[in-house]
């Protein structure tokens, strides 16, 4: 059996069809899954990018293209009132959900997903929303506790550390499978498609660029 880590950050769309989808897309395959609530923003920024959507085009594309895709997946999503948002607290709810030293189980993370996902053009961070969520949610950590926010701190420097720039992205075997549109080839791996085996993707990954901006 492998273990998967899914590194995610709620404030993402795809974060979220990912984690709805993903049970579906790896039927067949042996994986315990293991939830990692990372700060998007702080990939982003030791990368040097913005977000999608803080590029109006990229913004318009980007929920035009995850409104068709939850279509076709039979996923509920709703666009949160302001996108977008700062996502701290429900991360540290995320973490304060897990005890010390361990991570979030999946009713964690699906509590909080459908927080924002489904909230019918609701602020995701409105005082009273938040209050709720953190009502209905069984917490094993006060949110606002240092140890909450090291936490999230650590799994987000570890996850860059391995090398991940963006969310969702899953981790299994030191290989990193980022996005929603990877969870087929993820799904290969596991299944030992002798694809794997062979030179492909290590060559794959050392193309070098011709053109490097400044």
């Amino acid at each position: 059996m492998k273990t998967l880590r899914f590194f995610f950050d709620p404030i993402s769309p795809y974060a979220a069809l990912a984690f709805a989808h993903l049970p579906q897309a790896l039927v067949g395959c042996s994986y315990e899954l293991v939830h990692v609530p990372v700060l998007f923003a702080a990939m982003l920024k030791a990368n040097g990018q913005k977000g999608p959507a803080e590029i109006d085009g990229k913004r318009q594309w980007t929920f035009r293209q995850v409104y068709f895709l939850a279509h076709q997946l039979g996923v509920r999503l709703r666009l949160p009132a302001q996108h977008p948002f700062n996502p701290l607290a429900l991360l540290r709810l995320c973490w304060a959900a897990a005890r010390p030293g361990d991570t979030p189980n999946r009713l964690a993370v699906e509590q909080v997903m459908r927080h924002v996902w489904e909230g019918e053009g609701a602020d995701a961070n409105a005082p009273e929303r938040l209050a709720a969520l953190r009502a209905q949610m069984t917490l094993h950590q006060d949110p606002d506790a240092d140890a909450v926010k090291a936490a999230l701190r650590q799994a987000t420097d570890e996850a860059l550390a391995l090398g991940v720039f963006g969310v969702p992205t899953v981790e299994v075997d030191g290989r990193l499978f980022w996005g929603l549109d990877a969870l087929p080839m993820l799904a290969a791996y596991l299944k030992d498609d002798a694809w794997f085996d062979g030179p492909d993707w290590d060559n794959a990954g050392a193309a070098r660029p011709g053109v490097v901006r400044g």
